[in-house]
């Protein structure tokens, strides 16, 4: 435990350092993207806040990292089969490399069963376990999550 004298004394020195240098030792910036509608409206929000978001902090040198997850109807959007943007997200896998997307392997599974044949994605698409939880863990790793 530390004493008083040395307390005020930490203080005091790190109030001393340049606002930058504590910058400087910040992490990436983290976004994550809730997709649970199936809207292409509401997809295409997504996929402009992440290249707008990603374009703000690269032009000013820092990091960060986007996850765009699709869960419920929102899943739509990353199958194959009745994606309308699908096109617009090929591209943009292609020149946003920092940004992924997720799937929600239970909406697959109920939608498989529903529909009696295997859901297929659109190429590059991570499956997690289950949207609402891949959301929860980001959050709790500081993680924003947004719901355009």
């Amino acid at each position: 435990m530390l004493n008083r004298r040395t307390t005020f004394a930490l203080i005091a020195t790190l109030s001393l350092l340049p606002a930058t240098a504590l910058a400087e030792h910040k992490t990436a910036h983290h976004l994550a993207l809730q997709v649970s509608d199936n809207s292409p409206e509401k997809m295409n929000a997504a996929l402009t806040i992440a290249a707008n978001v990603s374009r703000y902090y690269d032009e000013r040198g820092e990091e960060v990292e986007i996850e765009i997850v699709a869960f419920n109807a929102g899943l739509h959007m990353l199958r194959a089969d009745t994606s309308p943007v699908k096109e617009r997200i090929a591209n943009f896998r292609k020149s946003m490399t920092n940004v992924t997307f997720k799937a929600c392997r239970n909406t697959m599974d109920t939608m498989a069963k529903a529909e009696g044949r295997p859901i297929e994605l659109v190429p590059d698409i991570d499956v997690v376990d289950a949207g609402v939880t891949r959301l929860i863990e980001l959050s709790e790793h500081g993680w924003t999550i947004v719901r355009p």
